[in-house]
């Protein structure tokens, strides 16, 4: 049998498939995350955490809008996903290790959009957060979503939309 007659691997992914898919995978996993957490640990609903992302943009009132800033909530979240998922993938065009050392430097972009969305993101945002500290273990949860569940994740989809 020569080497032809093996089946080759698997195509990369396009630019797009992978920005797609990973904003799907990147967007599912966070926010089943929150939802499961935030559920077990204070019985806080689905709704009203699509509300909270909503209300970045409208405070406040996000919380008395039903299903209207649910929706936008979601739409929100997926932006959030895809423009991390974006800025990645096509960093990794530039630094083409990025693709190749996933295990590595996708926990640590997750961590550096953590910081991002934490330190500046929400601050500038209209909402409105308990004062002081959050509890040791919604911080733990935070970074281990943010490194395995979104940096792993969008690094894997670079590296399987890689140039060869």
């Amino acid at each position: 049998m020569t080497v032809d007659a093996l089946p080759s691997a698997r195509k990369p992914l396009t630019t797009s498939q992978a920005l797609l898919f990973g904003t799907l995978t990147v967007g599912t996993l966070d926010i089943l995350d929150a939802f499961i957490f935030n559920g077990v640990r204070s019985g806080v609903t689905p709704s009203r955490i699509l509300q909270f992302i909503a209300s970045g943009l409208l405070g406040r009132e996000s919380f008395e809008g039903g299903a209207a800033t649910m929706a936008l909530g979601l739409l929100l979240h997926y932006f959030i996903a895809f423009v991390i998922v974006t800025l990645y993938v096509l960093a990794s065009r530039r630094l083409p290790i990025l693709a190749q050392r996933p295990f590595i430097f996708g926990p640590v972009y997750g961590l550096l959009a953590h910081v991002v969305m934490s330190r500046v993101v929400v601050p500038l945002s209209a909402v409105t957060r308990a004062a002081g500290p959050r509890p040791l273990a919604v911080e733990i949860n935070q970074w281990l979503i943010h490194a395995f569940g979104i940096g792993l994740v969008t690094a894997l989809f670079a590296r399987a939309a890689r140039r060869p």
